[in-house]
């Protein structure tokens, strides 16, 4: 879901044209596919977890990039202006595209503003969070409050499910508030989302046609960007908790209006059902965009705990027990939304390297190796 310092303004638009063909025509068979370009440039020498990489998007601010069950597509938010979009709205990827020249098809409404889609289990349809209900037009992005910066909460976000032509097929909630964030279990039976349902912003489960919807967080501070374990048996995320008196009153008034401060988060851990939970990381500064290795031992995050002024963000990884931890990247502005394909060879994330001094974030794929 950004995000913090200059990295935050690029964060906030990123956390936080349908599709003209069949899902045939959409699909590669990485098997018989052509070689994948791939740049040696893009890797820094410290990276020794990159095997290769290639750059995916070339302009705008593009995250959220999660792959498709079987790894052969990917869904992405992206507000590229050239792409003919005012604020983040959804797109679609095969495995070995590139978008330097071209405009991938969007399977969002072009209306509103939406974040975080995750493929179903079929690999033919998507669910993502959108405004468009609330208003078609995109909503406003504050940046800073009281001299702090700030992420909106959008009330009017609700999940939906859409098909890979753009064509939304249900709706999975319809409360008052907060409704966005979803990801599913790699095991194709749960959605884990965040809520303000009750009052707070809580993490929830629902089954995949959105039935059974189960409070799984309930301690006050932010709770979000939520992934399952691998196996589907553990839940990791994001969350701000504040704990002084003046830190809670802050933290609610803000709330009230729709916003949240992510300036300071912790990673937290617990199984599928919210029991045994406990913090995992103690870093200080914002870490945040978790995501399990294909081990399920092992946790990818981005932080900028080493950051005196609040950048860079990199890329850590840890065990789940809160050991070893281990830096991945190593650049001087922006990583993060560390992605891995369900086999595990490939890593999908978010960067500003190789943008030419700039402001934007496009997404990469690289070769992992441990």
């Amino acid at each position: 879901m950004n995000r913090i310092l200059l990295s935050l303004f690029l964060c906030i638009a990123l956390w936080s044209c349908k599709g003209n063909g069949s899902e045939d025509s959409k699909t590669t068979d990485q098997k018989t596919a052509e070689p994948i370009k791939t740049d040696s440039s893009l890797i820094y020498p410290e990276e020794k977890h990159f095997k290769s990489m290639r750059q995916v998007t070339f302009g705008g601010d593009n995250a959220e990039a999660y792959w498709s069950f079987d790894d052969k597509q990917i869904v992405f938010q992206s507000n590229n202006a050239n792409w003919n979009v005012s604020c983040d709205q959804m797109f679609l990827m095969n495995f070995d595209e590139t978008f330097e020249d071209t405009v991938p098809p969007m399977i969002s409404t072009g209306k509103g503003r939406t974040t975080c889609a995750y493929f179903l289990p079929d690999n033919k349809h998507i669910i993502y969070a959108s405004t468009h209900l609330s208003d078609e037009n995109c909503p406003e992005t504050p940046l800073r409050k009281n001299g702090k910066y700030i992420w909106p909460i959008y009330d009017s976000y609700d999940i939906f499910v859409a098909d890979l032509e753009g064509n939304i097929v249900n709706q999975l909630t319809n409360e008052i508030g907060y409704d966005a964030e979803p990801t599913v279990s790699p095991k194709g039976d749960k959605i884990v989302f965040t809520s303000t349902r009750s009052g707070d912003l809580e993490l929830y489960t629902m089954n995949i046609d959105g039935s059974e919807v189960t409070q799984i967080t309930d301690e006050l501070g932010y709770d979000g960007g939520a992934f399952f374990s691998p196996d589907g048996t553990k839940i990791i995320f994001r969350s701000s908790r504040p704990k002084t008196e003046t830190e809670i009153k802050e933290y609610k008034e803000l709330l009230a209006e729709g916003l949240v401060e992510p300036t300071e988060m912790e990673l937290y851990i617990c199984n599928a059902d919210g029991s045994d939970l406990r913090q995992l990381t103690d870093l200080g500064n914002a870490n945040w965009s978790p995501f399990f290795h294909p081990s399920g031992e092992k946790i990818l995050f981005s932080s900028n705990f080493e950051a005196e002024r609040g950048f860079p963000f990199n890329l850590y990884m840890i065990d789940i027990d809160g050991k070893n931890l281990t830096r991945i990247t190593h650049g001087e502005t922006f990583d993060a939304f560390p992605v891995f394909s369900n086999n595990g060879k490939y890593l999908a994330f978010s960067s500003n390297r190789n943008n030419g001094g700039g402001r934007d974030t496009n997404l990469f794929i690289a070769e992992w190796q441990d």
